[in-house]
């Protein structure tokens, strides 16, 4: 009886840390959800601002019309999904000649190429910003994409997932005529699917969330401004009113939110795949 008493006590325990946790962690997503629902004198008028009394959509429809927010999304949208697109492949291709290939000076390189994970983004910024400018890519999709189609990070975790692979795999294909780029599509590749999944997955959240380099190589040309250029826009556009920013910080989180919600399960998956060995 003593030792079932301790047993929840302990699962009781959990439990109320866990909430604790998950109300530390959900707070200020439902102040910021509840001030992009109230009026400018409303979200001011403290704490009655955090209550869900005198809703309404005016704010977040304001922050459309003004912030533009509709074509914002669609060019966020594009490049997201095209720079994806361009990680998945291209951490495939380099991630396969790591761990499949033979060729001089492979571990070297592979550590040289590691160490690029330890220079800070900001580092390059300037001098992406003059290559980019040098071949006219300011104000343009090719600058927002381009130096952004290649991920160290993402060459790391699918090289370690075929490595996990059998080499016997590998083996098989080669002496039934496999070529490599078939076994990579046919074989490899779909192995690797939730390891794929949640490296798409984080491309696209952090592209989409991307500020400093779209602010570099978009220079006030509207037609190419990504989301986040246009709530730093929304920010200074009006600043007697501070939760319209926050009714387009809503609104442009809603696709990530939607993005986790349907890839939660792959997510986890592709962070879990090859953590046991067996």
């Amino acid at each position: 009886m003593a030792a079932d008493t301790a047993r929840g006590a302990r699962k009781a325990g959990r439990y109320a840390l866990l909430i604790a946790l998950a109300v530390v962690v959900l707070f200020p997503i439902y102040a910021v959800v509840l001030q992009a629902l109230k009026t400018g004198p409303d979200s001011l008028d403290h704490p009655r601002s955090l209550l869900p009394v005198d809703l309404t959509l005016s704010t977040i429809r304001a922050a459309w019309d003004q912030g533009d927010l509709g074509r914002l999304l669609l060019n966020s949208m594009f490049v997201s999904i095209v720079v994806t697109i361009g990680v998945v492949i291209t951490s495939l291709l380099a991630a396969y000649a790591f761990a499949f290939l033979q060729f001089p000076f492979k571990g070297p390189l592979f550590v040289a190429f590691l160490a690029t994970m330890l220079v800070p983004t900001e580092v390059t910024v300037v001098i992406n910003e003059r290559t980019a400018d040098s071949l006219g890519w300011i104000n343009s999709y090719q600058g927002l994409i381009v130096p952004s189609l290649a991920s160290t990070f993402g060459v790391f975790l699918v090289r370690q997932v075929f490595l996990q692979l059998p080499g016997e795999l590998r083996e098989a294909a080669a002496l039934d005529g496999v070529g490599h780029l078939r076994f990579l599509w046919e074989v490899a590749a779909p192995l690797s699917r939730p390891t794929l999944g949640a490296l798409g997955l984080f491309t696209f959240l952090g592209t989409w969330n991307a500020y400093l380099w779209p602010s570099q190589v978009i220079r006030g040309d509207r037609a190419h401004e990504t989301i986040q250029i246009g709530l730093e826009r929304l920010k200074n556009s009006d600043i007697s009113k501070i939760n319209l920013v926050t009714g387009g910080l809503v609104v442009a989180a809603l696709p990530i939110f939607i993005m986790l919600v349907l890839f939660q399960r792959q997510l986890v998956r592709g962070l879990t795949a090859g953590a046991v060995k067996g």
